[in-house]
């Protein structure tokens, strides 16, 4: 039995290119700087997001950790969604270790954050409070793109309120998929951007953080601090090489999927999505209460398998699942209604 693995796009597995890559990767020490594929790795990033310089890293957790300590210090504040990955899914690690306080707010159901909202939550200079100093958008969030207009705006209302800027574009290259544009137009309103290389480009590990030089030499201070100094880190980063010149188009494949994959869910009775919120490579579905508790085990059975942390359910197409397999999954959900699994 095939496995089709839709709990994420950070299940891919390297093409046979990104393999030959790693075999044959020259290396160096990067921590003296002294690695040649590294080094290329971080000139191509920094050239596709049109900033000075970047920096490799081993996750895109440590990319936007490094990011908020870079840009704050104890006692400041960063403002953030409040389901952001680097608010909810890393662990507390920026006020753990740098002391930075979060100041979540909620999203709105595009993505974006209100920022008039932003405004409000801006801390007034008064030793009673944090000093608010960065602003933290994701993109793509939730699989939806921030529209470019927003982005805009959002660097205009940085500046003027004196904060700065950081996006964690995990999926910046599926957003600007989505939108049909360079992902520079994004990034060029941002101080710094993470970008991810293990979940649609495929590559097995890393993330790579952009930005100006002074800010980059500061970031690799930290990122030394957190013990994320690799040694001879091209074996990995030769994959990386492959994912930001090679995969990056390929990304409309899984969005052409996941729009396959929620017409299909659409038509089943007892399922019910948002066709407007299905933009990228992701996919949200909620069951009737009578038989959403079964959903997950059944498809299981089949080799499929779906996230079960969160509700309504999450499916993420990504390098690997074809159109095929969608066409499988949706049979399979059909056979699940008329198993009647409420009655098992």
């Amino acid at each position: 039995m095939k496995k089709i693995d839709l709990r994420s796009d950070t299940v891919t597995l390297p093409s046979s290119r990104m393999r030959a890559a790693l075999a044959t990767a020259e290396v160096g020490d990067d921590v003296y700087g002294e690695d040649p594929t590294v080094n290329k790795l971080e000139s191509i990033a920094a050239e596709k997001m049109d900033k000075e310089a970047a920096l490799f890293v081993s996750s895109g957790t440590q990319s936007n950790l490094i990011a908020v300590l870079t840009h704050c210090q104890r006692g400041d504040e960063y403002i953030a969604g409040q389901t952001a990955h680097n608010y909810k899914y890393e662990a507390g690690g920026a006020a753990v270790l740098g002391g930075v306080q979060p100041q979540p707010i909620d999203y709105e159901p595009d993505g974006t954050l209100n920022l008039d909202k932003v405004a409000s939550y801006i801390k007034r200079d008064d030793f009673h409070f944090a000093k608010t100093r960065l602003l933290c958008l994701e993109n793509t969030q939730g699989g939806k793109a921030l529209p470019l207009k927003y982005i805009e705006e959002a660097d205009v209302f940085a500046k003027k309120h004196g904060l700065a800027t950081h996006l964690d574009g995990a999926r910046i290259f599926n957003a600007a998929i989505k939108l049909k544009i360079d992902a520079r137009k994004i990034a060029q309103h941002f101080d710094s951007v993470s970008i991810c290389l293990s979940k649609g480009l495929a590559a097995p590990v890393g993330s790579l953080l952009c930005g100006k030089t002074e800010f980059i030499k500061r970031a690799r201070r930290w990122r030394k601090m957190l013990g994320g100094g690799m040694r001879q880190a091209g074996i990995i980063a030769a994959a990386g090489i492959i994912a930001l010149t090679e995969m990056v188009e390929r990304l409309e494949e899984d969005h052409l999927n996941a729009q396959r994959l929620a017409q299909g869910f659409s038509m089943i009775r007892g399922f019910h999505l948002d066709m407007r919120l299905v933009q990228t490579n992701m996919v949200f579905v909620a069951l009737d209460q009578n038989i959403k508790n079964y959903f997950v085990p059944y498809m299981a059975e089949k080799g499929i398998l779906i996230g079960s942390g969160h509700y309504p359910f999450r499916l993420v197409t990504h390098y690997g699942i074809s159109a095929a397999d969608i066409d499988f999954v949706i049979e399979t959900a059909e056979k699940f209604i008329k198993a009647d699994m409420s009655h098992s």
